[in-house]
């Protein structure tokens, strides 16, 4: 088995304000099939955005989280705040983080590693 490709698959509530908030903060549409399916990428990932229906999405993101790599956490910040996205920072032995949520409660963050 050779696995070619592959991605994390998000459920959202709103494709366009899902796929408007992923390009805010750094990704590009790879492909998107109207309100039907888009995926989105980054360096080193590609995230799906799939609708689904306030039925059978009752929390937002369960036990998941999508980490990107900053090598400057100040601008990120920045970024963050001019977008009107909030974020908690926080300190522990492996670096500096900013934690935020995407439209739908995904719970995600940025990291400037110590490493």
């Amino acid at each position: 088995m050779t696995i070619k490709e592959s991605n994390v698959t998000i459920n959202v509530k709103d494709m366009d304000k899902s796929v408007s908030f992923y390009q805010s903060i750094g990704f590009s549409i790879k492909s998107r099939w109207g309100n039907h399916y888009a995926q989105l990428s980054a360096p080193g990932i590609v995230i799906g955005l799939h609708p689904t229906s306030a039925s059978n999405m009752t929390t937002g993101s369960g036990n998941l989280s999508i980490g990107f790599t900053t090598d400057n956490l100040e601008e990120t910040k920045t970024s963050l705040q001019q977008l009107s996205i909030p974020a908690t920072e926080r300190k522990e032995e492996g670096g500096q983080f900013l934690h935020f949520s995407d439209p739908d409660g995904t719970a995600l963050y940025f990291i400037k590693p110590k490493w």
